[in-house]
């Protein structure tokens, strides 16, 4: 039955590769804005107002990226570069003709969602391999969202660098007012000589959905493609220097149990630690920590799963997240579904310093390096996790190595070993991934895992190539997974398996599209995924997501529908929320549809529904979320997630399984907020609680009060509640030098 939807699918990516006229290569006459030297000091208000900067040559030749591509903009976005010997600042007027009625944004959150705001950004490649990105991102309030980016594809979001934004909104538009210190960026040194830097400047306009660059390219891509980035003249950077940063931290807290293996009922601890963070040069940076801890990390959301394999949880804490990308060499679905759905990932940091609950584990201390340049990248990192009662103390390490080539190519290998009395578990993995042209790339690795202690071996294999243009998304993942491997320090979708998962996205903004005015684009889609097994090449699972009908909005709100036949051969049975459901073939079709409102209003919504057939009963699916933000400083999220079970299963099973999530976020402005989330699972009878009083009372220094409570099945005996409460009251100061 699969071949008939392969047919079209061969026949529309042989007419693709000759339509790419919209994707147009980076241009060799760079689009240049000019920095301007001066002696003194700027006071950072957000106003624009002092003398200095009429001293600086503006720049306002903006073009749109979307909706119309290369279009003069709509408003106009005026930019000033200074620097002195300590700061590079930023001055930007963004202009709108209805001002301050135009300007969307939800929440204060640090790292805000930029699809949901009005949003400022500078992408700095200082090391001009239009390779690396460096990105400060502001909206109207001066929330700050920073990262950094390798290739438009490895992404270090929860980097947090040391700098200072203001804004001010008034009835013409927002001024935005950056000082970013040297120390924070980096750059090559060239001595006694004046630099220019990748640079470009990107806004969005969320009302009505327009984005804006400085430098020109394609809407497809993102200002993360440095190769079509603008540059920065007139530099003259400060020879590199000590650049220190310590961040100790004094932590107290209570802790309650309540039936849990192991615990006192009540305990109270006090501890010492910290981080520091040495730039060694521009290219090398080394991290150290002792007595890790991570209670400004979110807690995990439950969820309820239906399939058959595990939930991918994104890692929350900092020490982890900085310099992620070099470690995270992974083959994976991408954040717009495509790809396939299998996962491959021979190093994931959660695997440290949590057991498999998501419950964390003391770690002692700890180190990182990394060291990035025009040709090599190269890192190492090496914790010990203390023991607990479930785990002997253990040794995890990690060595990276990849060498820059061409364009936008690299090649290299990444190691990890976990050691301790139990087992060592070895992992050795080679990857590549290689720009083709502009529109054509491929990411491929080769892994394998051996434990010593078991004796036991297994491999790992993927490659998966992706067009894309303005027109066509066009993917080919294949993937292998033997059934021994094991990356004890990874991740893995399933294991004993062979994939197949080639799709299709189609954008089409042509003029034939009815109601323009409320839809800016016509999307359907061809998502195939099979899955065989390696062991005996018998086929297991095959699905086809097959959309005729998906439009995106005008406001970046959009509504569909996927239909998917699915085949599965279960070969040992599985529980999916306590449902048994037997070994056995089985053929059905289910349907999903999706919907979602502008996500910058004030009230907006999202809902995705899945219904029909599940293995030899019946599934319906409701999972839907409002979001109310009256003011950027009050943001009230709601969730429910329904699965309705209709005879399924060994028992014929009929139930609801429900789970409520309540998030909310009370900001005074964008360094002193209360964040908490409340769940309720209705299947289990639990409750969890985080609560967070977050105050950044100077650049990235902060007091935390946090209050958690989690409810779960007794480990002491199946029809006991357990319960743990923590009280905990944290203080960290962050320090450079």
């Amino acid at each position: 039955m699969l071949h008939r939807f392969w047919i079209p699918f061969l026949l529309v990516s042989h007419v693709v590769f000759a339509q790419d006229a919209e994707v147009f290569k980076p241009s060799v006459e760079k689009v240049k804005i000019q920095a301007t030297e001066i002696s003194g000091h700027i006071k950072i208000d957000g106003k624009l107002d002092d003398h200095f900067w009429k001293n600086a040559s503006p720049f306002s030749d903006f073009r749109e990226i979307d909706p119309h591509q290369g279009k003069i903009p709509n408003h106009r976005t005026e930019a000033r570069v200074l620097y002195n010997k300590h700061f590079l600042y930023f001055g930007i007027f963004n202009k709108d003709t209805l001002g301050k009625k135009s300007i969307r944004v939800i929440d204060f959150k640090r790292d805000f969602n930029p699809r949901t705001s009005d949003f400022l950004g500078l992408a700095f490649d200082g090391f001009n391999d239009h390779r690396n990105a460096m990105v400060f991102t502001t909206n109207p309030y001066g929330v700050q969202r920073d990262f950094l980016a390798f290739d438009d594809s490895y992404i270090d979001l929860d980097w947090d660098g040391l700098w200072k934004i203001r804004t001010s909104r008034t009835d013409s538009g927002w001024y935005a007012e950056y000082a970013i210190p040297w120390k924070t960026l980096r750059y090559s040194y060239h001595n006694d000589t004046t630099q220019t830097w990748g640079f470009n400047i990107n806004r969005m306009r969320r009302m009505t959905f327009e984005n804006y660059a400085m430098s020109l390219y394609p809407r497809s891509y993102s200002v993360l493609r440095m190769d079509y980035a603008g540059q920065l003249t007139g530099l003259k950077p400060p020879p590199p220097s000590t650049n220190i940063r310590i961040q100790p931290y004094v932590l107290s807290s209570f802790d309650f149990y309540d039936n849990v293996k192991n615990k006192k009922p009540e305990d109270y601890g006090l501890k010492f630690g910290g981080e520091l963070k040495w730039a060694i040069t521009p290219n090398s940076v080394l991290d150290l920590t002792a007595n890790t801890d991570f209670a400004q990390a979110d807690a995990d959301r439950q969820v309820n799963n239906v399939t058959r394999f595990s939930v991918f949880f994104p890692e929350r804490r900092q020490f982890f997240l900085e310099n992620s990308s070099l470690f995270g060499v992974s083959v994976a679905q991408a954040g717009d579904m495509s790809g396939g759905s299998m996962r491959i990932q021979p190093f994931f940091s959660r695997t440290i310093g949590l057991d498999a609950t998501g419950n964390p584990i003391p770690i002692d201390v700890g180190g990182r390096f990394v060291h990035r340049s025009l040709k090599n990248n190269f890192g190492g990192m090496l914790i010990k996790q203390r023991d607990n009662e479930k785990m002997p103390s253990t040794i995890f390490g990690v060595a990276r190595y990849s060498r820059n080539f061409g364009k936008q190519n690299r090649v290299g290998g990444i190691f990890t070993a976990k050691n301790n009395l139990l087992n060592t578990n070895l992992i050795g993995t080679i990857d590549g991934f290689f720009r083709l042209t502009e529109t054509h790339s491929l990411n491929w690795m080769l892994s394998g895992s051996k434990d010593t202690k078991l004796n036991m071996s297994g491999i790992a294999g993927a490659a998966q190539y992706f067009f894309t243009n303005n027109q066509w998304k066009i993917w080919s993942t294949h993937t292998i997974v033997t059934k021994n491997y094991n990356p004890e320090m990874g991740f893995v979708s399933r294991n004993d398996v062979i994939g197949t998962t080639p799709g299709i996205f189609w954008y089409n903004r042509g003029n034939w599209i009815p109601f323009k005015k409320l839809l800016r684009s016509y999307e359907p889609s061809l998502l195939i995924e099979i899955y065989h097994q390696a062991s005996t090449l018998k086929l297991t699972e095959s699905n086809v997501g097959i959309s005729p009908l998906w439009f995106m909005l005008q406001n970046g709100g959009f509504f569909g529908h996927i239909f998917t036949p699915f085949y599965q051969n279960l070969t040992t049975g599985f529980s999916p929320l306590g449902v048994s459901i037997a070994p056995g073939k089985y053929s059905y079709n289910r349907h999903t549809f999706f919907y979602s409102t502008d996500g910058s209003k004030k009230l907006s919504f999202v809902w995705n529904g899945e219904y029909g057939k599940y293995f030899d009963g019946i599934l319906q699916t409701s999972d839907f979320r409002l979001n109310f933000a009256p003011k950027p400083h009050l943001a009230v999220n709601v969730r429910f997630n329904r699965n309705r079970f209709l005879e399924v299963g060994e028992y014929n099973t009929s139930k609801n399984v429900d789970l409520w999530t309540l998030e909310s976020r009370l900001a005074l402005n964008p360094r002193l907020q209360l964040i908490g989330f409340y769940q309720r699972n209705i299947d289990q009878n639990a409750n969890n609680v985080n609560l967070r009083l977050a105050w950044e009372y100077q650049p990235l220094s902060y007091i935390y009060l946090v209050l958690n409570k989690r409810e779960f099945v007794s480990d002491l005996r199946p029809d006991l509640r357990a319960r743990e409460d923590h009280a905990i009251a944290k203080i960290s100061y962050l320090k450079q030098f």
